[in-house]
């Protein structure tokens, strides 16, 4: 069976993410960030989305531009400490924002990569961060039920990839990539470099092909990668 070659353009690989769609974007800040499929998107334009990232990035930075244009209605997240912007909007009711846990959010995630409704925890079970949430009560221990996430799509990033999309992150970029790429059903990963098939060494496959629909190789990296370049 020959496998297909799913690298593509960046304006075809973005296209057809909707108003009103949930977008799942790998990172943990800077590392892991996918910059160029974001500044994409926000070229684009859907509006109305639900974006759930660990964090908002910085003034000026990923995440950043799709709050600047308007184009984020939702965001779950850890944190949006670091982006003014983000507090914001928040506290003007112009964008809903949900925050979790930062392992929960991992969770969640990991939960909806892997088909099940949720998971039960008891972290934050007594914090505002259980407010309207469902308990449950096992053996004389309160638990809060997490949902599981799911995305109509997710955006993340890689150091390298083959034409078939199996995929390797490098240190810290190997974060909420992996949980993501298995939490949507289309996937797109921009690479700092695609091989060709066979080139990937079995063992450096952190997200194997199956998982990826498309994927962009990234020419020269912006400034938004400059604490990860090595």
């Amino acid at each position: 069976m020959r496998l297909p070659d799913k690298t593509t353009t960046l304006e075809e690989a973005v296209a057809g993410i909707g108003d009103g769609a949930v977008v799942m974007v790998g990172g943990f800040g800077v590392p892991g960030t996918p910059f160029t499929l974001i500044r994409e998107l926000v070229r684009q334009g859907p509006k109305n989305l639900t974006v759930i990232k660990n964090d908002a990035n910085e003034t000026g930075m990923g995440v950043d531009h799709l709050l600047a244009s308007g184009q984020v209605a939702r965001l779950i997240t850890t944190h949006i400490g670091l982006n003014p912007r983000a507090i914001e909007l928040m506290n003007a009711g112009k964008i809903e924002v949900e925050f979790n846990p930062q392992g929960i959010l991992a969770e969640r995630i990991r939960a909806g990569g892997a088909g099940l409704g949720g998971i039960l925890t008891d972290i934050a079970e007594d914090t505002e961060l259980a407010r309207g949430k469902q308990r449950v009560e096992i053996d004389a221990k309160r638990f809060l039920v997490e949902t599981a996430l799911r995305a109509d799509v997710a955006l993340i990033h890689a150091d390298r990839a083959d034409t078939f999309g199996n995929l390797d992150y490098v240190a810290t970029a190997r974060n909420f990539n992996p949980l993501m790429a298995m939490a949507a059903p289309r996937v797109i990963a921009e690479a700092e470099r695609v091989l060709a098939l066979g080139e990937l060494p079995p063992d450096d496959v952190h997200t194997p092909g199956p998982f990826v629909d498309h994927v962009v190789e990234l020419g020269a990296l912006t400034e938004e990668y400059a604490v990860v370049r090595r």
